[in-house]
């Protein structure tokens, strides 16, 4: 699989970067290391005429730094995939950021890996609207990483039945090894969570414990350690409690849903579990 992990320098780039290295993936991934260099941000909104208010000095050293400080990510991340075994390429690329990373996704990219934050507001890298706009526009699938890497042996799939659901599962099934290995082969544990609203009926319930046990045999055949979780309640808020109680290591979840009647899984609520979640969060497309 080839993968596009987009850096800044800073912890949650290296960390996207170790998290790849770190995934049981079935094929060895193909890296493609992006630093965005964002110039065209120093200028807008609040300098329209900077050499007239003397600022442009101050502007172009900024730049400069930028420039420095991507040339210093680009050797850094060299150092990495050498050390995580890992191949690929490493681009800085000038642009504004979102759109630049948008744009390399659709080149053949099976998953774009990108930090949660960033170095700080000037860079305007990485910041939480980054990793939202690619949850949204990019045209594969999204890590969005939150923490330092680690083996992942917990995961959580948030599922509503819906085709978006359909591709989480396939993605698990064909890319992510079900077992660990190391000194010990450990399974990789999936817990399947579906989030019903509250209703009287109880006919809705059992769909939704049919829905999770559907699921949940699609992964025990390919070998993964499977919980069946349907809850009742609001989809985000009990996605989230269900990885917390579980420590899991990464949520996964469709990019779209059933739609405003089915009411799980739609994209406002996947934009709430990658806001809200202490973990790192996968959007499958």
């Amino acid at each position: 699989m080839k993968v596009l992990v987009a850096t800044d320098g800073s912890k949650y780039g290296r960390w996207a970067i170790e998290w790849v290295g770190q995934l049981p993936l079935t094929v060895k991934p193909v890296l493609r290391v992006l630093h965005v260099v964002d110039v065209a941000a120093l200028r807008a909104p609040f300098m329209i005429q900077p050499v007239v208010a003397g600022t442009e000095r101050y502007i172009q050293q900024e730049i400069k730094r930028m420039e420095d400080c991507a040339k210093s990510a680009k050797r850094e991340s060299t150092a990495l995939l050498s050390s995580l075994g890992l191949k690929g390429t490493i681009t800085i690329e000038r642009g504004a950021v979102a759109p630049t990373i948008v744009k390399h996704a659709a080149r053949g990219v099976g998953m774009v890996a990108v930090g949660s934050r960033g170095l700080d507001a000037l860079d305007r890298f990485m910041l939480g609207s980054v990793s939202t706009n690619a949850i949204h526009h990019a045209a594969c699938s999204v890590l969005v990483v939150k923490e330092v890497a680690r083996p992942l042996k917990q995961i959580v799939l948030a599922i509503d039945g819906s085709p978006a659901s359909d591709k989480a599962v396939r993605f698990l099934v064909r890319h992510v090894a079900p077992q660990m290995n190391g000194p010990e082969v450990e399974p990789v544990n999936v817990v399947v969570v579906h989030v019903m609203p509250f209703l009287k009926y109880p006919e809705v319930r059992e769909a939704g414990k049919a829905i999770v046990r559907r699921y949940a045999d699609k992964l025990a055949k390919a070998g993964f350690q499977v919980q069946e979780a349907p809850k009742l309640g609001k989809p985000a808020d009990e996605i989230l409690k269900v990885a917390k109680q579980h420590k899991a290591d990464v949520i996964v979840t469709g990019a779209k849903g059933l739609g405003a009647i089915g009411r799980v899984l739609l994209g406002s609520v996947s934009t709430r579990v990658v806001q809200h979640s202490s973990c790192s969060v996968l959007v499958v497309r």
